[in-house]
């Protein structure tokens, strides 16, 4: 195409057109629209010549101040203005402020930032650096797991098939056999169905079914007494779920709620039928099924007592393993909230009736493992019980708590675990009575035997057997013995069998009533012997008892005649105390970890009021021949033996806690420290070295730190430091259904050789590294939504200054704009937010039932539970400063961000214009017009609208909403792309409007992807499997609309047109209210970032409308397809 000379009349016929452009609307236009002017990308790449501009420019006087070194790029705009078209000036003059220099966005860099944003960027990345390293080499819990083993071998149960359940063609259903034990397909035992977890295989029930069928095979089967108490072994029944994806779905996690339903219906019927059961004759046919889930797996079991298609009492028993009960891992999908929701309030309203009658949930117990500080993937403080299930239905208790297991377990490990699997799988059969048709004993037995297998027996009320016992061994000893130890006075045995022959230690019992109380204990490298067993120790409590001739034999099973050759004798009535023992683990000079396979200790441990009916404590030493081994063993009072320290938060965290135990302390020494109670903190323990003297320690310092909700303990031993973290109070946590005493909090317990006589100085401070790593697991979705309050934010300030100016700056230069003022008083006021809900939170009690009522903990009626939703979630008012933290770390994060859409960006052009590029005999101003035409090429209005149909329709029918939304950020980035391309070649300022305007809106759907990302992928993942059917949630077209036209409009070049009515208060608050909403409900609540978002386009796109004469019948018009010009029209 040849082109005119400057002075042509297509020169003339620009200056009109650019002049139109720039003239005020009259009032006709101001009625149709809000907005001023519609600037379109297409229109001036043809209009705005570039000799033009450049004549134009040569015109324009200097308005530089002379100490500035950065030109007044307003005045350039505005004198270029005046050049092109002198009769707009008494118009602009009025529109722009003189008072203000915006730079032309031609001249501003888009990856040029400030000195303020580039510092607050490097203390993000360096607060984030130590994040990770605190993560990967601070406060790390020692792994301990031993390897499971097993022969497995599973049968596909067929028969339960699309006449049982709608899912058959996508799950199955399999029975497990061990290899070489159990190989035959009948069912004979206890069925318990397992239940994988998120993206889980059925196969992960080898470990513990192996487990079962071995521990019956070898113990129980040989025990005729335990057959006859109705133990039997256990069917293991596992679900195939393909791996579907429960954590982030909630329809797939009501799905396979209803097909387990469907599972455990046909599971009964198995037993019901004679061809496929061989149990004993006269046993009722089981009505019940034991549940175990692992993760997402002990949510499903949960959800399965609300689905309509569940049969009552069908189960029982639910033991979960890592599973989030307390709330969901992640809250991207808005199903998967609204069933936690729905569940977690069928259950608490279940334990809140008056009476048990009207409780559907009565005879049900759930125990909740969780694997501790290992488990990275779900934050086991989430697996706590305590704000729906009261103690004497279930409780939380993590696996370094369990006796003889003593570690932490990850996040899979914990299905493996050797130690873990014998107490879970024991525990389960000692609660079986096939007698019963629910299979098992009644609850409260149930919950005895679980608290027994799963507990340290230490708690605080835990029961001990020796009071319900009967005097069954009948001591003798010869009078006027020397072993009978003054009332006060430490027994402390080294060696045993120096005396040649059995020997007993009785200690008196001394009276109650001791102010601060009483309480005997011993310590002992030697396991407790039971009557008439092989063992060197045995301890017995007894009582005088007058016995007469020949009635040993009839009243006592066991005789201990210790009195040897003299006639004066005298008899005590005793009871065994070994069902009490409580192991420890053994801490020698060589011990390095709690979890070493080596002989643990003995401990015992009575307050003073359960041995009322008793006279003295017998110590025995049973070994005829000298032998290694030692006991301990005394009363003591607490008020010796407990320190409790009234340090304030604060102050500990400032100087730390030093305490010192004298030397003549008792052999257990306990530090309370209720000030300590987050677990967003992390410390460092030091226990000073003590001295023995002449005799050689009997073992070395053994410390225990704990917490009475949930039921968290960890072991050191030989301990000298110790890394201090636990699963106390947590963000976003809801509040318990019993409230927390006053003294809750960490509790240091330390067993010490006493006879060193001397004194242990035992120091704690906070770990400051140690406990940035705390605060990534629990705020983890933080990343997510606390940097849309920033982009909100910045995109806010871009949109005040274009409605003020008509320049859209960089995001980069909004984002050091709002650093300046907007964001920090924005940080500030939701710190405060944050100090007085906490400070409500605190001052807020729970109401309590009535005496009549069974369900004396709490009326759940009454609480909210919803308090800690808001913010970060933190309780504490000291935990403000996280707020201005997460601030500086998502401003970070957003910079970052931005960096890499602009290297996207910016790559793409350059294979973009590698592809596009023009042969070199091309005039180069007929090859950048040709090239600025073909970036952004008319479509017609009718081909757009079409395909935004069809687009909406397969939404609405086939596709989710998630997968359109991902198609519409990889057209911004497109659009992005070709935008640079225009602005790079036409040097524009309008250009780079629209470039910044396009860059920005990518910045915002980018924040918004990873919400739907996880839908997304389960979308894809049934697909594999051939599951079709749609899931009705994710098919709303009206969540996915305003997201399409706004990046189809986007498409055709078309920049947002500037609004100077009052209308422009509307942009304000709308992305105020999102940053608002993301700072406060973000975390909680994230799936309604999107739809937040969605109504901001909305907006964007009526702006975009309003400037144009969109009527019905231009409407019709389009759709008709009577362009003049056919569909597609390129650009003069």
């Amino acid at each position: 195409m040849r082109r005119r000379s400057s002075g042509s009349t297509e020169d003339d016929s620009t200056d009109e057109a650019v002049s139109a452009e720039l003239a005020p609307l009259d009032d006709d236009e101001r009625d149709r629209s809000f907005t001023t002017s519609k600037f379109d990308v297409t229109r001036h790449s043809d209009t705005l010549d570039r000799r033009k501009v450049e004549k134009a420019l040569s015109t324009i006087p200097l308005t530089q101040h002379a100490w500035s070194t950065e030109p007044d790029t307003y005045g350039d705009v505005r004198n270029l203005e005046y050049a092109l078209n002198p009769k707009s000036q008494s118009t602009l003059e009025g529109k722009m402020p003189e008072q203000k220099d915006w730079r032309r966005s031609r001249i501003r860099s888009p990856w040029r930032g400030s000195v303020l944003t580039t510092a607050v960027t490097a203390l993000s990345v360096l607060f984030f650096y130590c994040m990770v390293r605190s993560v990967l080499t601070r406060q790390r819990d020692p792994k301990g797991c031993n390897m499971s083993y097993m022969s497995p071998m599973f049968a596909k149960l067929s028969d339960f098939d699309t006449e049982h359940t709608r899912f058959a063609s996508k799950y199955s259903l399999y029975l497990y056999r061990e290899e070489g034990i159990d190989e035959d397909t009948m069912v004979k035992g206890v069925p318990v169905l397992f239940i994988t977890g998120n993206a889980g295989s059925h196969k992960q029930v080898r470990p513990l079914a192996s487990e079962a069928a071995v521990y019956f095979h070898n113990h129980i089967q040989q025990d005729p007494e335990a057959l006859k108490a109705g133990i039997r072994g256990l069917d293991f029944f596992t679900a195939d779920f393909n791996e579907d994806i429960t954590a982030f779905h909630g329809q797939t996690l009501l799905d396979q709620a209803e097909y387990l339903n469907e599972a455990v219906a046909y599971i009964l019927s198995l037993y019901h039928n004679p061809r496929r059961s061989r149990r004993g004759p006269g046993l009722p046919d089981p009505s019940s099924v034991i549940l175990i889930g692992h993760s997402m797996g002990g949510i499903v079991a949960r959800t399965m007592l609300i689905m309509p298609n569940y049969q009552s009492n069908s189960i029982n028993t639910i033991i979960t393993m890592s599973t989030p009960h307390a709330r969901p891992p992640v809250s991207f999908d808005a199903d998967i909230v609204r069933t936690y929701q729905r569940i977690n309030n069928y259950w608490r309203e279940a334990y809140s009736q008056r009476w048990a009658n009207n409780n559907p949930l009565w005879h049900v117990t759930l125990i909740s493992i969780a694997g501790g500080g290992l488990d990275e993937i779900v934050p086991s403080d989430y697996t706590s019980l305590s704000s729906l299930v009261p103690e004497t239905h279930g409780f939380t208790v993590y696996t370094s708590s369990i006796p003889n297991v003593w570690t932490g377990a990850d996040h899979l490990s914990i299905l493996w675990c050797d130690q873990l699997r014998k107490p879970i799988i024991r525990s389960l059969i000692e609660a079986i009575d096939v007698r019963r048709p629910g299979q098992t004993k009644p609850r409260a037995d149930r919950m005895k035997i679980f608290k027994r297998w799963y507990l340290t027996g230490m708690e605080e009320g835990a029961e001990k057997t020796l009071p319900q016992k009967e005097p069954t061994t009948l001591l003798t000893l010869e009078d006027n013995s020397n072993s009978i130890l003054s009332a006060g006075e430490r027994l402390t045995v080294r060696d045993f069998g120096h005396s040649g022959k059995p020997k007993a230690y009785l200690l008196p019992i001394p009276p109650q009533g001791t102010p601060g109380g009483t309480k005997f204990t011993l310590l002992s490298d030697q396991p407790l012997d039971i009557p008439g067993g092989a063992g060197k120790l045995e301890v017995l409590f007894c009582s005088v008892f007058p016995l007469q001739a020949g009635h040993a034999s009839t009243l006592f099973s066991m005789s201990m005649d210790l009195s040897g050759t003299t006639s004066g004798s005298t008899r005590l009535a005793c009871k065994n105390a070994a069902s009490d023992v409580i192991p420890l683990p053994a801490s020698t000079r060589a011990s390095r970890n709690a979890f070493e396979a080596s002989p643990p200790f003995s401990f015992l441990q009575y307050q003073v009021e359960q041995l009322a009916e008793h006279q003295f404590v017998a110590v025995i030493d049973k070994t005829n021949t000298p032998d290694s081994g030692w006991a301990i063993a005394e009363f003591s009072d607490d008020q010796d033996s407990v320190i409790s320290t009234n340090v304030a938060l604060r102050r500990l965290l400032m100087m730390g806690l030093r305490v010192r135990l004298s030397a003549d302390r008792p052999t257990v020494s306990e530090i309370k420290i209720p000030a300590l109670y987050s677990s967003l903190l992390a410390y460092k323990l030091t226990v000073g070295a003590q001295a023995c003297g002449d005799e050689a320690e009997l073992f070395t310092p053994l410390l225990r730190q704990y917490l009475l909700d949930p039921h968290e303990s960890k072991y050191f031993v030989n301990v000298k430091e110790a890394n201090v973290n636990f699963h106390g109070v947590a963000p976003f946590l809801p509040p318990p259904l019993q409230a927390r005493s006053s003294a809750s909090g960490i509790s240091l317990q330390l067993w010490s050789d006493p006879n060193c006589n001397s004194s242990i100085d035992i120091t704690l401070e906070v770990d400051v590294l140690g406990s940035l790593g705390k605060l990534y697991m629990r705020y983890r979705t933080v990343v997510v939504a606390f940097p849309l309050l920033i982009v909100a934010l910045v995109l806010r300030k871009q949109f005040m200054i274009h409605d003020a100016t008509g320049v859209f700056i960089t995001f980069a230069e909004a984002l050091d704009l709002s650093l300046r003022r907007s964001l920090p008083m924005l940080l500030a006021a939701l710190s405060l937010i944050a100090i007085s809900l906490a400070s409500v939170s605190d001052h807020a009690k729970p109401a309590i039932a009535g005496p009549l009522s069974w369900a004396t903990y709490t009326n759940t009626t009454a609480m909210d539970f919803t308090k800690n939703d808001a913010l970060l979630g933190s309780q504490d008012p000291f935990f403000w400063f996280l707020i201005p933290l997460f601030g500086i770390v998502s401003v970070g994060v957003c910079v970052l961000v931005n960096y890499a859409a602009l290297t996207i960006i910016h790559v793409l052009y350059i294979f973009y214009s590698f592809l596009t590029a023009k042969p070199a005999w091309i005039r180069t101003d007929d090859r950048r017009q040709r090239t600025t035409a073909a970036a952004f090429a008319a479509v017609s209005p009718r081909r757009r609208i079409i395909t935004t149909g069809i687009l909406l329709f397969m939404v609405s029918t086939i596709i989710p909403y998630q997968f359109a939304y991902m198609v519409a950020c990889i057209v911004q980035i497109a659009t992005c792309t070709r935008a640079l391309r225009l602005a790079k070649d036409t040097r524009s300022g309008l250009h780079c409007n629209f470039y910044n305007y396009a860059h920005s809106i990518l910045i915002l759907m980018l924040w918004i992807l990873p919400i739907n990302i996880p839908v997304l992928v389960v979308w894809v993942h049934n697909l594999a499997v051939h599951w079709l059917t749609p899931f009705s949630s994710h098919h709303n077209v009206l969540s996915i609309m305003p997201f399409i036209v706004l990046v189809e409009t986007l498409t055709g070049g078309t920049m947002i047109p500037r609004i100077t009515t009052s209308f422009r208060h509307v942009t304000n608050i709308l992305f105020f209210f999102l940053a608002m909403y993301a700072a406060i409900y973000g975390v909680t609540f994230a799936y309604q970032l999107h739809h937040l978002v969605n109504i901001a386009c909305a907006w964007l796109v009526a702006v975009h409308f309003s400037a144009s004469n969109l009527s019905l019948s231009g409407l019709t018009h389009m759709l008709e397809g009577d362009d003049e010009e056919g569909d597609v029209k390129k650009r003069p």
